[in-house]
């Protein structure tokens, strides 16, 4: 598994502990790092990792806002917790992580959604990130 693979696997776990545990995602990765000193099963959190959370967390709001007007028929609150974090993780760096090929952050956030979700998850994580790329110059800001 490449290492901005295992990067991604590891920004989309923590993101979704920290929304089970009601913590921030600073706070959960913060917890992980710290374990990692201590226990070899632990997986290390990398500078890509902590990339991607701290990006996610300074850019939360908008992208939730995004996500909410850009999902046809499904609110934020309706959405399975696991495809919420992953569209969250992919749009974060979809939209602000300009060295990432735009068609890698797609088909990463669909082979999280069918590692970790429903049948029907990869395709609607395909479609709504798709949607946000199609409006990408707009949406950033």
């Amino acid at each position: 598994m490449a290492a901005r693979n295992k990067a991604r696997k590891r920004a989309f776990q923590i993101l979704f502990e920290a929304e089970q545990r009601g913590a921030a995602p600073r706070a959960v990765m913060a917890d992980w790092i710290r374990l990692a000193r201590t226990d070899d099963r632990q997986p290390p959190v990398t500078e890509y990792t902590m990339r991607l959370v701290e990006g996610y967390a300074a850019h939360a709001g908008r992208i939730d806002e995004l996500l909410a007007g850009y999902s046809v028929g499904w609110t934020l609150d309706r959405m399975p917790a696991v495809d919420r974090n992953v569209l969250r993780l992919g749009t974060y760096e979809l939209l602000w992580e300009d060295d990432v090929p735009d068609a890698v952050v797609l088909d990463e956030a669909v082979q999280l959604a069918k590692e970790f979700s429903t049948d029907d998850s990869p395709s609607f994580v395909n479609g709504l990130l798709g949607r946000l790329l199609e409006l990408k110059p707009t949406l950033q800001r």
